[in-house]
């Protein structure tokens, strides 16, 4: 290991993480695994985009603003955008949310990272999404950007139901649209489904490349995970080192 290398892992708070004594062998990481090999890209772009791009939305559940500039085929721009999130009632989580969150970050990022839904995060939980932008040299605010796929807080931070979601999702398909990032990377399986209208296990989408309406998607866990599942954040950054392949890859 070169000390480069090393000091991008501590920001990850993953060095010496898989030193470790009586660790069981199926759990094991290896050095030169997470150091030298970089998952293989995988294109999907055998498959039309727009059949993987998330389910569509059901009628008559969209917000009436956002609804409404869908049917004349204009897009909203950021303060109506925002005001339609602000004013949406379209579901059950509006009456118990105070305040909708659109996301954070910078307006034309070329780096654009989807979670669950909002929720004020712990101080480790923060701390470990910091150090996991600063182990690929992205800061927060500068050329990121960070939403999610609910922009209501569930009750009790359950997990959002289809129903949900599929009511959410134009405002983040929006989102994406004025953006225009050049790479997308979806935190946790509710991110990786709705992108990509898979539900299939995590594991199973890491590792690879996939497409949302012809931008690049990889998928990696949430830090919320991360903390509970520590020994799976050098998988993590495998994934961060496939999303820096694939940007450098679109001359970024």
């Amino acid at each position: 290991m070169n000390l480069k290398d090393e000091s991008v892992l501590r920001e990850m708070n993953l060095y010496p993480l898989w030193v470790r004594k009586n660790a069981p062998a199926p759990s094991a990481i290896q050095t030169q695994e997470i150091l030298d090999v970089v998952p293989a890209v995988v294109s999907l772009s055998q498959s039309s985009p727009r059949q993987e791009a998330a389910p569509s939305l059901p009628q008559g559940t969209a917000s009436p603003v956002l609804h409404s500039s869908h049917e004349k085929g204009c897009a909203l721009d950021w303060p109506a955008l925002k005001q339609a999130v602000t004013d949406c009632t379209a579901c059950k989580l509006r009456a118990g949310c105070a305040q909708t969150v659109m996301g954070a970050g910078d307006e034309n990022a070329d780096w654009f990272f989807v979670g669950e839904h909002p929720v004020e995060m712990a101080e480790d939980e923060s701390k470990l999404l910091t150090n996991m932008l600063a182990a690929i040299q992205l800061k927060r605010g500068t050329h990121t950007y960070i939403s999610t796929v609910i922009k209501c807080r569930p009750a009790q931070d359950s997990h959002p139901s289809a129903d949900e979601i599929s009511t959410c999702l134009p405002y983040l398909q929006q989102q994406i649209a004025l953006i225009k990032p050049k790479l997308i990377v979806a935190l946790g399986k509710t991110a990786a489904m709705a992108l990509l209208g898979k539900d299939v296990p995590l594991g199973s989408l890491r590792g690879s490349l996939h497409e949302y309406q012809g931008i690049p998607v990889v998928v990696t866990y949430h830090p919320a995970y991360l903390l509970r599942s520590p020994a799976e954040k050098a998988r993590a950054w495998e994934d961060l080192k496939l999303a820096v392949k694939t940007m450098q890859g679109v001359g970024v």
